[in-house]
């Protein structure tokens, strides 16, 4: 369950953040921040960074230049290992478990949401009566609504969210924002990058618009 912090520092801030490919800009200089109880809507066309700036956030890339902090001190990878969760465009799961299986492995090596077992996380997201499933006889949208189920599982109170809306249809759209106020309400945070605001959680929002730099 997402923990109290003191109201005046940031649950994660980056600050002269950016990132290169191949001596090409891909974002940055970046100054921004993300309070508990807050989302951070991150926009951009295709190509501005959205996946990278969460990747480097999550310590999947290195920045070429800046600093992240995680409520308030350097970002190292045990504090985002415990202070992180990060669903990307890919599920991260092993197609021949089951769907139960898979949560109850990923559960076992990052700890586990207080009073949530899985079973309760897949009937939230919709997939109750698929716990037996093997992930690789399920649809994209339902390995989707299973990422959020891990997601939800997650002790973690920062969520890095990319395109949580895409392979969703409304009901999975609505039930991402259901999920999003739940977490924040308890203390959490999130990052969320999106094509377009119609799909914001009606929550306290700030907005982040990358562009690509200049080269």
């Amino acid at each position: 369950m997402p923990d109290s912090r003191t109201p005046s520092r940031p649950l994660l801030a980056a600050h002269g953040l950016a990132f290169s490919r191949d001596e090409t800009p891909v974002f940055g200089p970046l100054d921004f921040s993300v309070d508990a109880g807050e989302a951070l809507l991150v926009q951009g066309g295709n190509g501005a960074g959205k996946t990278t700036l969460l990747r480097v956030l999550a310590g999947l890339l290195r920045a070429e230049a800046g600093r992240v902090e995680i409520d308030g001190l350097p970002a190292r990878p045990a504090s985002r290992a415990r202070h992180i969760a990060y669903l990307g465009h890919l599920p991260g799961l092993k197609a021949d478990l089951s769907a139960l299986r898979n949560l109850d492995y990923l559960c076992g090596l990052h700890g586990r949401r207080a009073r949530q077992t899985p079973e309760a996380a897949m009937a939230i997201v919709g997939l109750g009566g698929f716990e037996d499933a093997p992930l690789r006889t399920l649809s994209a949208g339902q390995k989707k609504r299973l990422g959020l189920a891990r997601q939800w599982l997650s002790p973690a109170p920062l969520w890095l969210l990319d395109e949580p809306y895409a392979n969703l249809d409304l009901d999975g759209i609505q039930l991402v924002n259901r999920m999003v106020e739940a977490h924040l309400r308890e203390g959490g945070a999130a990052l969320i990058t999106t094509h377009g605001a119609y799909a914001a959680p009606p929550v306290r929002t700030r907005l982040l618009e990358l562009k690509r730099p200049a080269a």
